[in-house]
């Protein structure tokens, strides 16, 4: 793996953790919204 790949993993990992934890949020409203 060279450093621009490592470099684009890092990125993606910095980017793609708090989407995913705003999503998870984002669900667990819903299901308490309609439940």
């Amino acid at each position: 793996m060279n450093r621009r790949t490592g470099l684009m993993v890092l990125a993606w990992t910095w980017v793609g953790v708090p989407f995913a934890y705003g999503v998870f949020e984002l669900v667990m409203k819903l299901t308490q919204l309609f439940a």
